[in-house]
């Protein structure tokens, strides 16, 4: 199990190394939407007030309603599902853990640090099916659900709600993982959800203690979930924006072998010095250390479609 954890971003790393300011630079490392969520003006009780109850709840009703979550399964809102990935292993004694692979890396990392053993096919005590998964979005289907503990980390789902496997959240030994930083462009609120089994909800509750969610991110959350026109409007564009970057990077020879409409993943000749052209110009991309091949690139605002273009 490969618990190497190598992310996007990294933009002072790469600022150092080809100069320039944060200002100077387009980041398409992360799959982060680059049109975010119009941040709304915040009631002071935000800022000064331990997180009560109802505005516990209002962000929970508004997740149930705008993810569809069936009726048995419990929502907790937490400090970003990289948090909810760290507990997880927790959930049950060590054992085996099915990780398909490549995919996001901190679900191995979470699980080898817990003494689990990985395992990348066959049965296993726990499976985690990440949903389109990071980087080639591949889709898992309900007759993929058969570990005793299931984790389906579904953190760029939101582009597709219809794929998403929500309908199974109430499902004994089921957690459903939603990140609020990637969809709605606010990695910086730090929020995120796990939906499903109450029983396991239950301990993961436990485990992150009281107020574990900023009053600012609850009351910005709970009015993003229930913006469902602007989520309708964000999928289009997102989809449009990704037809034009498949163009663009197909121009130039790369094949395009899958991704979301959030960041889409190529195959170059050689990654590394696509990588270094691109910085060059002040634009960061994604390498992965397990192959010098392949090249992902986030979507680039509205004002960055020219650099780019440019610097390929």
């Amino acid at each position: 199990m490969t618990t190497k954890r190598d992310h996007g971003g990294g933009l002072d790393a790469a600022i150092r190394q080809f100069g320039g300011n944060r200002a100077d630079w387009i980041d398409l490392s992360t799959g982060i939407n680059p049109v975010p969520y119009p941040v709304p003006t915040l009631s002071t009780e935000a800022w000064t007030a331990l997180p009560d109850t109802g505005m516990t709840d209002r962000l929970r009703d508004a997740a149930t309603a705008f993810w569809d979550v069936p009726k048995g399964a419990d929502v907790l809102s937490a400090p970003g599902a990289s948090a909810l990935i760290a507990q997880i292993p927790r959930l049950m004694p060590a054992s085996t853990v099915r990780i398909a692979h490549p995919t996001y890396n901190e679900h191995a990392a979470a699980f080898s640090n817990c003494g689990w053993q990985g395992q990348s096919d066959g049965e296993a005590q726990a499976h985690v099916l990440v949903h389109p998964n990071n980087p080639d979005g591949r889709l898992w289907t309900a007759q993929d659900l058969t570990a005793p503990l299931t984790i389906i980390d579904e953190s760029f789902c939101d582009i597709a709600p219809e794929k998403s496997l929500i309908k199974h959240a109430a499902k004994p030994g089921t957690v459903v993982l939603k990140s609020f930083g990637k969809f709605w462009g606010l990695a910086g609120l730090q929020l995120g959800f796990a939906i499903g089994d109450p029983a396991l909800i239950g301990q993961l509750r436990e485990m992150l203690g009281p107020w574990p969610v900023s009053g600012v991110a609850l009351e910005v959350g709970a009015q993003a979930l229930r913006d469902t026109a602007w989520a309708d409007a964000t999928r289009h564009r997102l989809s449009s924006d990704t037809d034009r970057l498949d163009m663009l990077m197909s121009g130039q020879g790369a094949k395009i072998l899958g991704g979301t409409t959030l960041n889409r993943l190529c195959h170059v000749d050689d990654a590394v010095s696509w990588q270094n052209r691109l910085a060059r110009h002040h634009i960061w991309a994604r390498l992965f250390h397990y192959s010098g091949r392949w090249l992902r690139l986030g979507l680039p605002a509205q004002n960055g479609w020219e650099r780019l273009e440019a610097a390929l």
